[in-house]
C-alpha cells in the first residue's frame, strides 16, 4: 500500500514527532493453529475410548527430559534461557508496520535536512521506542560520521539476527532430537518386554513405553518445535526489515543526504505492498 504524507511540517511546528505506535499483541494464528492441532489429536484419543492409555510418566521423562537434556548439551544453559525468552515472541510480540516506519524516518530525515542534525535533539525523546533508530540518531547528534553510524548499526543488526537464528537452530535441533528420543524409548520398551516374556503382566507397560515414546516424539517435533521455529523465522524477517530501514535512515541522516534519495533507498528493501510515495 502506497502512503503519501505531508504531516512533517505540522509535526515540526508542534515540536514533537512521535514514533509510530508499536502494536503489542498476541499472535492469534500461532495460538489458534497449535490449539486446533492439539484439540484434534485429543478428540481422536477421547473418541477412541481409552485416554488413560496415552499417558505414561516414564515415556514423558524419556522424550521430554531427554530432548531438553540433549539440546542443552548441544548449546548451553545461557542459550536455553535466551531461547525461552525469544520463543515467547512467537506468541507475544510487538509488531511494526514497515510503511509507517518508513514514513516516520522520512519525516525525521526531512526535518534534519531543513533544520540541521543538532535540531533533532528536541525530537529524540519521542524516538526511544524505535530502538536502533534512536541509537543511530543519538550518534548523529553527537557528531559521529555516517560511515561510523552505519558500521556500528550494521554490527548491531547482525547481532540481533544471530540471536534469532540461534534460537531457530535450537528449535530445529529439538525437532530432530525428539523423534530420536522416541525411538530410544521404543527400544527401551521392547528390551523390557522381551526380557520379561515369562511374566505377561510386564508386557503391557513395556509396550506402552515402546509406542508412547514414539508418539510423544512425533507430537513434540511436528506440533511444537517445527511450527515455533517457522514462526520465529517469519518474525525475525519482519524485525530485520524494520531494523534495516532504521540503519539506512540513520546513516542517511548522519551523512545529511537528500531525503528524496533516502525514499528511493527505502523502497528498494520494502515489500511491494508496503512501498511508499512520501514526496509524490
Amino acid at each position: 500500500m502506497a502512503l503519501n504524507s505531508n504531516s512533517s511540517a505540522r509535526a515540526a511546528h508542534q515540536g514533537s514527532l512521535q514514533a509510530p505506535h508499536a502494536k503489542a499483541s498476541v499472535d492469534i494464528a500461532t495460538l489458534a493453529g497449535l490449539s486446533i492441532a492439539f484439540l484434534l489429536v485429543i478428540a481422536a484419543i477421547i473418541l477412541g475410548g481409552s485416554p488413560d492409555a496415552f499417558f505414561d510418566i516414564k515415556a514423558v521423562f524419556i522424550v521430554i527430559g531427554g530432548t531438553f537434556g540433549v539440546v542443552t548439551a548441544c548449546f548451553s544453559f545461557r542459550d536455553m534461557s535466551s531461547a525461552f525468552k525469544t520463543v515467547a515472541q512467537a506468541v507475544f510480540r510487538t509488531a511494526r508496520d514497515p510503511s509507517e516506519a518508513a514514513v516516520h524516518v522520512l519525516q525525521i530525515a526531512e526535518i534534519a535536512r531543513r533544520q540541521g542534525v543538532l535540531a533533532m535533539q528536541q525530537y529524540l525523546p519521542g524516538l526511544t521506542s524505535t530502538g536502533m533508530f534512536y541509537r543511530g540518531i543519538s550518534m548523529a547528534i553527537d557528531g559521529a560520521p555516517g560511515e561510523e553510524i552505519e558500521r556500528i548499526m550494521r554490527r548491531e543488526l547482525r547481532s540481533a539476527s544471530q540471536r534469532n537464528t540461534q534460537t531457530v537452530s535450537m528449535l530445529r535441533k529439538a525437532a530432530d532430537i525428539a523423534p530420536a528420543m522416541g525411538l530410544i524409548g521404543t527400544l527401551v520398551g521392547l528390551v523390557q518386554m522381551l526380557g520379561n516374556l515369562e511374566d505377561p503382566s510386564t508386557i503391557g507397560p513395556s509396550m506402552a513405553i515402546a509406542l508412547l515414546t514414539t508418539f510423544y516424539g512425533a507430537i513434540l517435533a511436528n506440533m511444537v518445535f517445527t511450527p515455533l521455529a517457522s514462526k520465529l523465522e517469519r518474525n525475525s524477517a519482519e524485525e530485520t526489515l524494520i531494523n534495516t530501514l532504521y540503519v539506512m535512515s540513520a546513516t542517511s541522516i548522519g551523512r545529511q543526504e537528500n531525503p528524496r534519495r533516502l525514499e528511493m533507498l527505502l523502497n528498494t528493501v520494502l515489500p511491494p505492498n508496503h512501498k511508499i510515495d512520501y514526496f509524490g
